[in-house]
């Protein structure tokens, strides 16, 4: 009977621990909304507020990053590629529309972006024409960094190349793509990137009243980017990516695909990034290949790292945290904010494995006051008597103790 009673007993705690963990995850998504959607436009200003947008397009790299990396154990090193093709795609829209041969009839040939002109071009690029149209527009957001992720994922997870090579290999797409950008200066802009974008659809991105309208835009984005996560992480295929990351050969035993299921959360990953970068060339108003190579795409995985790469919420925090650290340490100390960024890391992974989303607050109250009372110990007088008990001691005839 009792051996009846135990697999039930297991099942009912599992379940209330499950229910325990739901109910948390969904009263932290009401506060990252509430942060989000009232808090921060009630208290800032849109100077401000357009900042705070900034970072959090940054924070749909994270999230895409726990779900790859956090919960799949695959560590990508060149997410500022998906970032940087999803801002580009946006940019070359935005460019197009201000382009228009009355805006542009002091060039050589009018109707082209003006470093087209200035490179000697005469004639739009055949791959620029779909950047005309605004559903285009968007479609490419999703597919071009969907399928340059598809065909690095196919050919490297086919191969079983993982690990620390496969991260490897995504930090040397990255600096060859910034490379590429950069050479092509009169089909890309060069190392200016694409700059001078004032509307869409001829609508000012650049009034205040847009940037407010950009931020509830983008903060919805991201509210359901997590939403999304939140769903697969607990769904089935959520506990085969822990199972992935943990014991990769005993799924592959059972019968599961690594490759594909690998595959398909990688793009999903790099759809995350394209989306944060068009929102970020909308809110920021260009794009360059600093937002593509090695070091944006190293920043973007220490914000991960700092918050919780096991922990949505946390992964946002923590890329609020970084870009937040970076604008401040780069303008307070231009020469030293690299350093003070990489102890940051440092500090974090040695201190907080799980990131900030994973300190048991109790436990460092019990291990600082541990460490104090240690620290009392030692430096108490020889043979253990404390003052209060020397004073406290019986007095004998003769007056000594």
């Amino acid at each position: 009977m009792s051996n009846s009673v135990k697999p039930s007993g297991v099942r009912r705690l599992a379940s209330l621990a499950l229910g325990t963990q739901k109910s948390r995850e969904n009263l932290s998504f009401l506060v990252l909304a509430v942060l989000l959607l009232a808090v921060f436009p009630l208290l800032l200003d849109v100077f401000r507020l357009n900042l705070i947008g900034k970072y959090l397009t940054y924070a749909f790299v994270a999230v895409g990053l726990v779900l790859c990396w956090g919960y799949g154990g695959i560590l990508s090193l060149g997410q500022g590629v998906f970032f940087g093709l999803g801002g580009y795609c946006m940019a070359m829209f935005l460019k197009l529309e201000a382009s228009d041969p009355a805006s542009t009839s002091i060039q050589s040939t009018p109707g082209i972006p003006d470093f087209m002109d200035w490179n000697q071009i005469t004639a739009l690029p055949a791959f620029w024409v779909p950047f005309r149209s605004f559903p285009l527009t968007l479609v490419a957001i999703i597919v071009v960094p969907g399928a340059l992720a598809y065909l690095l994922a196919t050919a490297m997870f086919k191969r079983r190349v993982g690990g620390v090579y496969f991260a490897i290999i995504t930090q040397a797409i990255a600096a060859i793509l910034s490379i590429l950008i950069i050479g092509r200066q009169g089909y890309t802009g060069g190392v200016n990137g694409i700059t001078d974008l004032k509307t869409l659809l001829g609508w000012d991105i650049r009034s205040d009243s847009a940037k407010v309208i950009l931020y509830y835009v983008n903060a919805v984005l991201l509210l359901g980017g997590v939403a999304l996560g939140l769903s697969l992480v607990r769904s089935k295929l959520g506990r085969i990516l822990l199972a992935l990351r943990d014991k990769e050969q005993r799924v592959l035993f059972t019968g599961y695909d690594v490759a594909t299921i690998k595959r398909a959360v990688f793009v999903l990953a790099a759809v995350y990034a394209a989306v944060g970068g068009a929102m970020f060339t909308l809110q920021v108003g260009f794009m360059s290949p600093s937002f593509v190579g090695i070091t944006p795409s190293i920043e973007m995985v220490i914000g991960a790292a700092i918050g919780g790469r096991s922990s949505l919420f946390g992964a946002i925090y923590g890329s609020l945290l970084m870009n937040f650290g970076k604008s401040y340490f780069s303008e307070e100390f231009p020469e030293l904010w690299l350093f003070v960024i990489g102890a940051m890391f440092i500090g974090v992974v040695m201190l907080f494995p799980d990131g900030l989303a994973g300190i048991d607050v109790g436990r460092f109250v019990r291990g600082v006051k541990g460490l104090f009372s240690r620290r009392a110990k030692s430096v108490a007088p020889p043979g253990g008597i404390v003052p209060h008990e020397v004073a406290s001691a019986p007095t004998m005839p003769g007056g000594t103790p």
